[in-house]
């Protein structure tokens, strides 16, 4: 066979060139999570090659993969920045004589990886078919997934425009739709229904604020229109009441049918849960959710038990580049829904998907930056989300096709590995790494020292082994959350000492491990979708 080409990359933290491009507006909460159709992982390598992350092909119940194998010659690499930004501050290493944190109370269960031995993904949910329609191809490979969107794609969003009777109100032209409020909807009509650009309306009477509150006004006058003899303030009581029940119908009733019809996806709705931790141009901005806003979302507590996902949203706008209160704002959010996930008190607590976006939610014309994308994808990995949906509008197809293989593809190949690595090494592989203190910042990184990003016939692999000296900081900074009837208590020091030799344990930090077994299965790029699980995006 043909020696694979090798390309050479700029360094994920070089400049980019930005052209405008018309936005785009945020995804629909409705979405289902289908089996992708990427580039095919290979059956075979060295054991050196730790992470083909390219996506398998699910076309024939058996598939057979094939590759060149590695060339003798080495590989030209993408660098990996020895001091990745990370928000406030790069994590440094932990003295070892530094008190050790103490082990944070048992985590609840989590539902399976959608993918085998992959704890944390990135999907791609951005429209292509206009660069397709330039010849400007967009490297997708490192993303588990691809929807741009089509139809029979991996993650499908669903839109008031195209699915359903919701009730809504036009927040520009007034004009009401199918009823205008939950309580004048019908729920029989809708059916595998909907959501549209944004949430129209919020299930919590008090959260409709701004231009939201026509439908507490349009509300009230139904409450009126149905008994005159109310005066404004029992009007009041008695619309809230009606809108809470009637938008808890709707929402609920949405998610029960699309479980019943379609059970293997994972059903919830784009925002859900969001914790309004803004204010982030005050000097003493912490991130943290306030206690109203987590008393309220113990109030949706139906919704989280309706939901089999989350799906909160940490886009960033411009004012938080290269800020480390991106990083605070990202990871309480992210934190809060890992919170009302486990308030159903299931076996195993719903996985959360992080959408976000290349680029500023303000400004479609800037990407983000190296230190943005850890405080966004970084921190949704390391507090323990179960993967990230890049959506949202891109700048021109040529600075996207730049942005992708010069900064995006590198750092995601960079987490999605370095999990995959904390999972298998330190939780046996039956759970994923989260941070002991998600306060702390620390993050999935690969060392830049053990470890390096190449690329080759447009796939992306990275190479290297973990040392001795790698293994205990992830034993000191992160601890596990085990898989859905599975045990994964995080391995000990001592436990960690297999995978290198003894004699070596103390020496340079270059000394490689000699026994890999353990990862053969998660690195060798066998990688398979795991059939009870599908994503569903309201």
């Amino acid at each position: 066979m043909a020696q694979p080409s090798h390309e050479t990359l700029r360094s994920p933290l070089s400049e980019i060139s930005l052209h405008p491009v018309s936005s785009e507006e945020v995804p629909s909460p409705l979405a289902s999570l289908l089996p992708p159709s990427n580039s095919a992982s290979p059956q075979h390598a060295s054991h050196t090659l730790l992470s083909p992350l390219s996506t398998p092909s699910f076309l024939t119940a058996s598939p057979t993969f094939k590759t060149s194998p590695l060339p003798p010659a080495k590989p030209s690499p993408i660098p990996l920045p020895k001091n990745l930004p990370s928000p406030p501050a790069a994590a440094a290493a932990v003295p070892s004589h530094q008190t050790r944190l103490p082990l944070p109370p048992s985590l609840p269960h989590t539902t399976d990886p959608l993918f085998e031995h992959q704890p944390f993904i990135v999907t791609w949910n951005i429209p292509a078919l206009v660069c397709n329609k330039y010849n400007i191809s967009l490297d997708t490979s490192p993303f588990k997934g691809v929807a741009t969107p089509v139809p029979g794609q991996f993650l499908s969003l669903f839109y008031t425009d195209r699915l359903g009777l919701y009730p809504h109100v036009d927040l520009t032209s007034r004009k009401q739709f199918y009823g205008g409020i939950p309580q004048r909807g019908n729920l029989r009509a809708i059916g595998l229904t909907v959501w549209i650009r944004k949430p129209e309306w919020r299930p919590l009477w008090d959260r409709n604020w701004g231009t939201k509150r026509i439908y507490q006004t349009l509300s009230v006058a139904h409450a009126m229109q149905t008994n005159r003899s109310l005066t404004v303030q029992q009007a009041t009581e008695k619309a809230k009441q009606q809108f809470q029940e009637a938008a808890k119908s709707f929402m609920s009733g949405m998610l029960s049918m699309g479980r019943t019809m379609r059970p293997n996806y994972l059903w919830g709705f784009y925002l859900f849960p969001n914790c309004y931790n803004y204010g982030w141009h005050e000097p003493d901005y912490t991130g943290h959710c306030s206690k109203e806003a987590r008393r309220q979302n113990d109030e949706l507590f139906w919704l989280w038990e309706s939901s089999t996902a989350l799906y909160p949203s940490v886009y960033l706008q411009e004012s938080l580049a290269d800020s480390p209160k991106a990083a605070l704002m990202v990871r309480n959010r992210v934190q809060e829904a890992l919170r009302v996930s486990a308030l159903p008190r299931r076996t195993t607590s719903a996985p959360v998907f992080v959408y976000t976006r290349p680029v500023f939610v303000d400004q479609n014309r800037r990407f983000l930056s190296q230190g943005d994308l850890v405080s966004t994808i970084g921190e949704s990995a390391a507090v323990g989300a179960s993967g990230a949906v890049l959506w949202g509008a891109s700048t021109s197809c040529k600075a996207l096709s730049s942005y992708l293989t010069s900064s995006l593809n590198p750092y995601i190949t960079n987490v999605t590995a370095a999990a995959q690595l904390c999972s298998s090494f330190l939780c046996g592989g039956n759970g994923r790494c989260v941070r002991k203190n998600y306060k702390s910042n620390h993050y999935l990184h690969l060392n830049p020292v053990s470890f390096r990003v190449v690329r080759i016939q447009k796939r992306y692999l990275v190479l290297g082994r973990p040392t001795f000296a790698d293994l205990k900081t992830l034993s000191r900074r992160f601890t596990c959350r085990c898989y859905r009837g599975l045990s994964c208590s995080p391995r000990t020091h001592r436990e960690l000492c297999v995978f290198v030799p003894k004699k070596q344990h103390y020496k340079s930090p270059l000394v490689f491990c000699q026994d890999l077994s353990v990862l053969q299965y998660v690195y060798m790029g066998k990688h398979q979708l795991l059939p009870t699980h599908n994503m569903t995006v309201l």
